[in-house]
Order: C-alpha cells, then structure tokens, then sequence
C-alpha cells in the first residue's frame, strides 16, 4: 500500500512538473490541448518547449510534423517571411543575419529552452535588427521577458521600420504599453507588466487607403489570452519609411532581458 501511494505521488509530481516548465513556453492554439495523461519518464521536449515525459515529446513532434503539410494542420498556411526561436542558433553568440546596434546580444539556455539575452548592465538603450525590409503591411512578434529589482524595471519594445520608424513598448513603471515613432510618444494605454514572465508583443503597419496607415498593437502575458482587439491603434499620414524590424530593451533593473520567438509576417 505505501508502495502505490509514493507510486502515485511520483506520477503527480511529475506531471506538474512537466505541465510548470512546458507552459514556459506555449505551444500554437491551433495543437489544441496536449495530452492529459502522460508517462512518468522525464526529459528534454522537442522544439524548445523545457522538459516533460516522452508521451509529450511525441505529441509535440507529430503537430511539427502535420505544420509542415499545408492544408492538413489548422495552422495559416501562409509562411512568415522571417521566424527564429534560437534553437539552432549556437550558444554564447549573436546568431547569423541579425544586426546589433549596440549591447551585448548573445544566445543563452535555461530549462532546455534557447533564447536571446541582453545583459543587465551597462543601463542604456541597445537593439538589434532582423528580417526583411519593408515600410509597410508587416507585422513583427516576439516574447520578452524581464525581472524588476526593487522599485526598477525594465524597458522593452519590438520595432517596424528601421532605428527611426514605430517600436511598440512595455514600460512597466509607467504602467503603460506605448506605442513610439523615432522615440516620440504616439498612444498609450494602460498596462500590468509581470515581473520574472513572458510577456508576448504584436506590432503591424498596414496601408489602409492611399494616405493612411493604421499603426497596431497589442501585448498580453504568455500564461493569458491573447486580445482580440489590438489595444493601440494610431492613425499615419506620413508614409512609413522601409527599414528591418527589431527588438530593443534598457535594462534599468540591472538584470537580463531575454527575447523568443521572433516572427515576421506579411499582413493585409
């Protein structure tokens, strides 16, 4: 009886532990739910996700597999232009394509998963470009996370249109998500950062009609639901100005910021 009972508190704590370290990074909508019954053995997950039991790995690796086939996945067939999330990149350095402006960017690990870490200090304002050129109808994505230290935080954004166009950023201790053009405040709107998590960023420039451009943008912690509505949105009469898109952060907290899952659409 003792036997089954620390038998069956094994396979519990197994699976919440599987079910806290996967949820560090989530898997597509589109998978559905992953398996609720799972094997007690434990390790490495495909793709970046942390760690879980084989019955996990094998669910993950087969949706990879259906994604790969257009039309038989739920998954949009139309390809990102641009998409990273490190996994192959090597550790230690900056990977291949993407153009550092300033700070330290270099490919770190933690719980299996690889991301791109801007160290705690010095305190500036440093970013990196990436993916294709383009001023208008795109769309850029990623996950960042930081850790406040006292009454600081960190700041952070994801950019469209090179060093002077738009950057949609998380400045916690205004409490705001604001949207920027060449570092001038466009919009904002009031928004609970949380320290230590994932917070996923959205930004698109899209030409609505000829002379005007709607500037979009919506950020969400990764463990809540993504909005439907975007939460800024900025009307242009100014024509963007083609640049790549990019990924910024100030470390004033005097701790990493990491970013995930860059992304790079084409929009209508």
């Amino acid at each position: 009886m003792k036997l089954n009972l620390l038998t069956t508190l094994v396979v519990l704590a197994c699976g919440l532990a599987t079910n806290t370290l996967a949820a560090q990074k989530p898997f597509p909508a589109h998978w559905g739910e992953p398996p609720a019954i799972q094997t007690q053995d434990y390790g490495d997950l495909p793709g970046g996700y942390g760690k879980g039991s084989s019955t996990l790995a094998h669910w993950i690796t087969a949706n990879v597999e259906k994604d790969k086939q257009p039309g038989k996945s739920g998954a949009s067939e139309v390809k990102p232009l641009f998409e990273t999330n490190f996994e192959k990149a090597e550790l230690g350095k900056t990977p291949e394509g993407f153009l550092v402006l300033d700070g330290e960017f270099t490919v770190k690990a933690e719980d299996g998963n690889k991301f791109l870490e801007l160290p705690g200090a010095p305190l500036d304002t440093f970013g990196v470009l990436f993916g294709p050129t383009e001023k208008e109808n795109l769309s850029v994505s990623a996950r960042i996370k930081g850790t406040a230290k006292g009454r600081r935080s960190p700041v952070f954004a994801v950019g469209l249109g090179g060093v002077g166009g738009y950057k949609l950023q998380v400045s916690p201790a205004k409490k705001t998500l604001e949207l920027l053009k060449n570092d001038e405040p466009k919009a904002s709107v009031p928004f609970e950062w949380q320290s230590g998590a994932w917070t996923m960023l959205r930004l698109q420039v899209r030409k609505a009609k000829d002379g005007e451009w709607k500037i979009e943008g919506k950020a969400w912690a990764q463990t809540g639901k993504e909005p439907a509505a975007w939460l800024i949105v900025f009307d242009e009469k100014d024509a963007p100005i083609a640049g790549r898109p990019s990924i910024w952060g100030n470390p004033f907290s005097g701790t990493a910021i990491q970013f995930d899952d860059l992304a790079v659409s084409a929009v209508k």
